[in-house]
């Protein structure tokens, strides 16, 4: 049985967000740890489980959510 796995235009898909800030989010290391990495010449091909995403998902702030202030 073939595991498939959500590539980032899948990714921001899925959550509602554009490519380009999926792509913003793995630079700053605000995306969960990819479940797997292929690597090629152009680069490492970063793949998350749909389970993943949606967990990480699950647990963002909500939009607005200023999550640099602390109580």
């Amino acid at each position: 049985m073939t595991t498939e796995y959500l590539g980032t235009a899948a990714v921001a898909e899925r959550v509602g967000l554009t490519v380009a800030t999926i792509r913003s989010y793995i630079r700053k290391d605000l995306m969960p740890d990819a479940d797997v990495i292929i690597t090629t010449p152009s680069g490492p091909l970063r793949g998350w489980a749909p389970e993943t995403i949606d967990a990480w998902q699950a647990s963002r702030p909500g939009q607005g959510a200023r999550t640099d202030l602390t109580k």
